[in-house]
């Protein structure tokens, strides 16, 4: 059975994206040092992200990424999901109005009914491997509020950015979380947590 899973790179200081994220700029001002560790990290970091991959049955993201991942300077032949090491799973996106056209059709399917359903759709594809909720923010918020996640991974990466997009804004219900793997690197710390 698939297991459902939040993956995603943040700063100390809490935040997934630098200030002003947009489709030239999908991290923000100085995001991209969030995602050092899977483009220029260490074998600690290699291992991580090959695992990571090899896991991926299916992934789900909100519009926002989506488009920033489908727009001119998003996923390409040499650089998507597990950055230089390209995966080719299905993608899920969350959205209430689907885009008329996308550049990534082969492998995007629009779902209008709420995350709930993109999860329940994404476990359905996934057979054994992992579903994996990669972002935005708000749709990890939303899995972990909807009690959807089994488990939570963060990259926090060794910079702070004092402002983007937090990943734990206001009003995320208080749980306990059990830690279960802690990898540090030279360019991030590797943490997962199980969701009880």
């Amino acid at each position: 059975m698939a297991k459902v899973v939040a993956d995603i790179s943040m700063s100390v200081d809490g935040f997934v994206t630098g200030p002003d994220p947009g489709l030239d700029q999908g991290l923000g001002r100085g995001g991209e040092a969030l995602h050092t560790w899977a483009f220029r990290g260490d074998h600690v970091d290699a291992e991580v992200l090959a695992e990571a991959v090899d896991n991926t049955g299916v992934i789900v993201m909100g519009r926002r990424l989506f488009d920033i991942v489908d727009g001119p300077y998003g996923w390409n032949d040499d650089v998507g999901y597990g950055a230089d090491a390209v995966g080719q799973q299905p993608v899920l996106v969350v959205t209430r109005n689907p885009p008329d056209k996308v550049r990534m059709a082969d492998r995007v399917t629009f779902v209008v009914d709420g995350v709930g359903s993109a999860v329940s759709k994404a476990c359905t594809m996934a057979e054994e491997r992992d579903v994996v909720v990669m972002g935005g923010a708000e749709v990890i918020r939303g899995c972990l509020d909807a009690g959807l996640l089994e488990e939570l991974r963060l990259h926090v990466s060794p910079v702070l950015l004092g402002a983007g997009t937090p990943l734990f804004a206001g009003g995320v219900a208080p749980r306990e979380l059990r830690q279960v793997r802690v990898r540090p690197s030279g360019t991030a710390t590797h943490l997962t947590y199980r969701v009880d």
